[in-house]
């Protein structure tokens, strides 16, 4: 990566308030990969979670993209090292509220096999209920 030999140049140059702006720019990076990461895997639990409810039925296979979406989500929000979360609560919260319009456009396809559009998915599902179980899934431990 260029920005760890440009960090190795600015510490061997002691050069130590630019190493530090750096080292602040690659852990933002860090924590914007591992977000980007929550938010797909959050979609998949999303899409599971409607169509389960918008169906009022479950199969082997939803439940099965469920559960790997919630292990995915808490391993790649977990820091190993360190220890605590790179998403807090409050950000775990706001990455379900933003996914579940991309989630709520890809179930609609999936469905009833794509017969019902996304208002009428609107009207058919409690979505209040499906965020909440979201958040209580994917909920820091």
């Amino acid at each position: 990566m260029e920005e760890l030999a440009t960090l190795r140049q600015h510490i061997q140059k002691k050069n130590y308030a630019t190493a530090l702006r750096l080292v602040d720019e690659l852990e933002e990076m860090s924590k914007e990969d591992k977000l980007n990461k929550v938010y797909s895997y959050t979609v998949i639990l999303l899409i599971h979670l409607i169509k389960q409810q918008a169906e009022s039925r479950t199969t082997t296979s939803w439940d099965l993209s469920v559960r790997n979406a919630v292990r995915a989500i808490k391993r790649v929000n977990k820091r190993r090292k360190t220890g605590g979360y790179y998403a807090s609560e409050a950000e775990l919260n706001e990455i379900v509220e933003e996914a579940f319009e991309e989630a709520l456009d890809n179930a609609c396809v999936e469905i009833f096999e794509g017969k019902y559009d996304r208002n009428h998915l609107m009207n058919s599902i409690d979505v209040e209920k499906i965020r909440k179980g979201a958040r209580s899934l994917i909920a820091n431990d």
